[in-house]
C-alpha cells in the first residue's frame, strides 16, 4: 500500500490506518478560519453502503492544510480508495450508477505500481531564505529578547530552505525513503506535499480523541554514551520541560471543550527518531454526545504552541513581524477524515513540497527568554537533516 501511494500522490500510513487515493478526485474547501461543517457534510452525504464499518473505510478526504487558517485549503477525495485499518483491509469506491468491477480497480492499481521511478537528481543546488547567521542573531535573539519583557511564554520561528536540482524530484522515491527511515512516523503524500511527522496532533475514532504533542529536542549521537547522555539532559532540562508542559496544558484545556473526560500521561517520555530525541506525552479523551468531528477537533486545536507559540494571539504576531517567512503547508495540519468524522491529523513538520524541480524544506524551533539562539541554529539543521537525507 505504501508503494502504491508514493506513486499515487495520496498517501496516509500511520500505526493503525493506511489509506491510498487512486482514480479521479474531487475537490472541496476546508476553512479552518470559518466553519469546517461545509467540508464534512459534503464527505458524510456520500457515505452509501458500507460493508466495512471501519474508521477510513467509506469516501475518505485527504488535506493538507495550511499553517495560516485565515488561508482556506483544499481536501481531495478519491474516486477509489485502498485502506487498511486494524488489521483489515478493504476497497471504496465512489459510484454514480452501478459499482466499479473490482477488476478495474485490480488495472488501476497496475498501471500506477508499474510507473518506473525517475533517476535521483545529480546535481542539486541548496538556497537560503535567509542565511543562517542573520536567522539566528537577528530573529532569535530579537524574539528571546522580546519574550524575557513580556508576557509571551513561548513562540516558534521557522526557517526555509529550497532545494534546485538538474532533473525533476520524483515524490514517490521520496516517500519511499521515508517510510524506509521513519518506520513508526506518521507519512503522507498530498497534493505534492510529503512528509514523515512524529507529532499527531488529534484523531478521532468514534468517541475516542487522542494527540501526541512533542516539545524539546535533543540531537543524536552516533556515540552511545553521548546520546545516553543527551536523553538524560533533555529530561532534566528545565528550558524543554517548561516547553513540553505549555504545549500539553493547551490541548488539555482545548480538548476539554469537546470531552467528558480527558488526561495526559503523568511524565513526558523520550520519542527517539533517526536523528532527534524529542519529549512526548499522549493525551487522550472521551468525546462528548454529540462527537465533535476530527475536521472539528483540528479547528480547535491548530496551531498548538508547539507551533505558535502562547498565548496564541501574541505569539503569532511576534511570528509575523520576525519571521519573514510564509510557511504554507508547513506546521499545519495534514491527514485524513471520513464520513462518520473519524480522522487523523499529523503537524506538518520534517516536511517537504515538491514541485517539479524544487523542493522546500522548512524546520523551526520553540524559543522561551532561557532560549540559547546559537542551540536553536542547531536544531533546526538536525531536523534539516530529517528530511533532506531522502530528498536526495
Amino acid at each position: 500500500l505504501v508503494a502504491l501511494g508514493a506513486r499515487s500522490g495520496l498517501l496516509w500510513r500511520s500505526p493503525d490506518v493506511v489509506l491510498v487515493g487512486l482514480g479521479d478526485r474531487n475537490e472541496i474547501e476546508v476553512d479552518l478560519s470559518g466553519s469546517v461543517e461545509a467540508a464534512q457534510r459534503l464527505v458524510s452525504d456520500m457515505v452509501g453502503t458500507d460493508e466495512v464499518q471501519l474508521p477510513g473505510s467509506g469516501p475518505v478526504g485527504f488535506a493538507a492544510l495550511n499553517f495560516d487558517a485565515k488561508i482556506p485549503g483544499t481536501a481531495i477525495i478519491p474516486e477509489v480508495v485502498l485502506g487498511e485499518s486494524n488489521g483489515v483491509r478493504f476497497v471504496t469506491t465512489l459510484d454514480e450508477d452501478s459499482p466499479r468491477p473490482l477488476a478495474d480497480v485490480e488495472a488501476m492499481v497496475d498501471r500506477v505500481l508499474t510507473r518506473p521511478l525517475a533517476p535521483v537528481p545529480q546535481k542539486v543546488r541548496l538556497e537560503l531564505d535567509l542565511p543562517a547567521e542573520s536567522w539566528r542573531d537577528h530573529v532569535v535573539a530579537n524574539a528571546r529578547e522580546t519574550i524575557a519583557g513580556t508576557d509571551l511564554e513561548k513562540a516558534v520561528f521557522a526557517r526555509a530552505l529550497t532545494l534546485i536540482s538538474s532533473t525533476p524530484f520524483d515524490t514517490a522515491r521520496i516517500v519511499e525513503r521515508l517510510a524506509e527511515r521513519f518506520g513508526a512516523a506518521l507519512l503522507f503524500s498530498i497534493d505534492g506535499f510529503v512528509g514523515a511527522s512524529p507529532e499527531l496532533l488529534v484523531s478521532r475514532r468514534d468517541r475516542t480523541v487522542r494527540a501526541h504533542p512533542l516539545a524539546g529536542t535533543a540531537a543524536r549521537s552516533a556515540d552511545a554514551d553521548v546520546d545516553a547522555a543527551a536523553v538524560e539532559a533533555l529530561l532534566a532540562s528545565s528550558k524543554d520541560r517548561v516547553e513540553h508542559q505549555i504545549t500539553i496544558d493547551w490541548l488539555l484545556s482545548e480538548l476539554l471543550n469537546f470531552s467528558s473526560y480527558v488526561d495526559a500521561e503523568p511524565e513526558p517520555s523520550v520519542v527517539t527518531l533517526e536523528n532527534v530525541h524529542h519529549l512526548g506525552t499522549l493525551v487522550e479523551g472521551v468525546l462528548s454526545e454529540p462527537p465533535a468531528s476530527v475536521l472539528e477537533l483540528v479547528q480547535a486545536v491548530h496551531p498548538t504552541p508547539a507551533v505558535g507559540g502562547k498565548p496564541q494571539t501574541d505569539a503569532l504576531a511576534l511570528i509575523r513581524e520576525l519571521e519573514g517567512l510564509d510557511r504554507r503547508r508547513y506546521a499545519g495540519p495534514s491527514g485524513w477524515f471520513d464520513g462518520l468524522g473519524n480522522g487523523q491529523f499529523a503537524v506538518s513538520v520534517r516536511t517537504a513540497q515538491i514541485e517539479q524541480n524544487t523542493a522546500r524544506v522548512v524546520a523551526g524551533v520553540g524559543v522561551v527568554a532561557q532560549s540559547d539562539p546559537q542551540a536553536e541554529l542547531e536544531e533546526t539543521q538536525s531536523k534539516f537533516r530529517a528530511i533532506l537525507g531522502s530528498v536526495f
